[in-house]
């Protein structure tokens, strides 16, 4: 294109040969703008590619432009598909960044050591895949627990926490459904309540603060299910004492509901993506 400028000024000759440059610039910038505006509106997938992995499911929405690294969205629960990607300020706030969401179907789990061995074998997967080796980790309600108890397991391969009233403790919403806990724990009732120190994500927060790994919470106070004040306040309490980074957004009045605060929360938004271009 160059060599073509320099033999139209020289045939041509004169201002007409400037003006013939200036004209071929605004022809390709405005080529530019286009094929720009055409990248930022690929679009976006609205089926996953899915695999399984030990007889179960995995789910994945890749962006059309992942980011640097390779960036990825973990969450939980995924029970017979993503539910996340129907909140479209999430869906498509993370795939129009580049960041990727996935997530793996092991049912109705409560964050049992055999359970999170699977999730294990998931991610191992997914970073042999070429997906990032430090995933984002978003839990909703019981995801909560699911992915914080991965998370206790693994905190050299998370990049971040995210939760959306999640469950963080197992004295509390866990105990009023003991039949499939103490399934997913294989355990009789006493013995998991006799190795709650060693199993229950709040006391088990060191190894994260220690990574300084950043976890952000949306969490209404009005919450009858997943009560705050035994699960995300308790985890900020702690995780603060042992020196963890985290931000709690308390919603006024709200509870275990879908509403806009929870699933247009733009401050969760922010925080991924943040989270997702900070190297660690």
């Amino acid at each position: 294109m160059v060599h073509s400028w320099s033999s139209g000024r020289h045939q041509l000759g004169g201002g007409f040969g400037v003006e013939r440059v200036k004209l071929s610039t605004a022809a390709m910038l405005i080529l530019w703008g286009l094929s720009t505006l055409a990248l930022a509106e690929e679009p976006l997938p609205r089926t996953p590619e899915t695999f399984e992995v030990a007889g179960h499911k995995a789910f994945v929405y890749a962006a059309p432009q992942p980011a640097a690294g390779k960036p990825w969205v973990w969450y939980a629960p995924t029970i017979k598909g993503l539910s996340l990607v129907g909140r479209k300020a999430y869906y498509e706030g993370f795939l129009r960044e580049g960041i990727s969401i996935a997530g793996y179907d092991l049912g109705e789990v409560r964050g049992g050591p055999a359970s999170s061995a699977r999730f294990s074998q998931f991610y191992d997967e997914m970073v042999k895949r070429g997906w990032s080796k430090k995933p984002i980790l978003l839990g909703q309600s019981r995801g909560g627990l699911m992915m914080l108890a991965w998370a206790m397991r693994n905190p050299e391969h998370v990049q971040a926490f995210v939760g959306i009233y999640p469950v963080c403790n197992l004295t509390q919403w866990p105990l009023k459904n003991k039949e499939l806990t103490l399934a997913d724990y294989q355990m009789t009732e006493a013995d998991f309540r006799s190795k709650l120190a060693e199993l229950n994500p709040v006391d088990n927060l060191k190894e994260l603060a220690a990574q300084k790994v950043p976890m952000f919470i949306v969490h209404g106070d009005a919450d009858a299910a997943v009560t705050y004040p035994d699960n995300t306040g308790l985890l900020k309490q702690r995780y603060e004492a042992a020196g963890g980074p985290i931000t709690v957004k308390v919603i006024a009045g709200e509870g275990h509901q879908a509403t806009p605060s929870f699933f247009e929360c733009t401050e969760l938004i922010e925080f991924v993506k943040k989270q997702a271009k900070t190297p660690r």
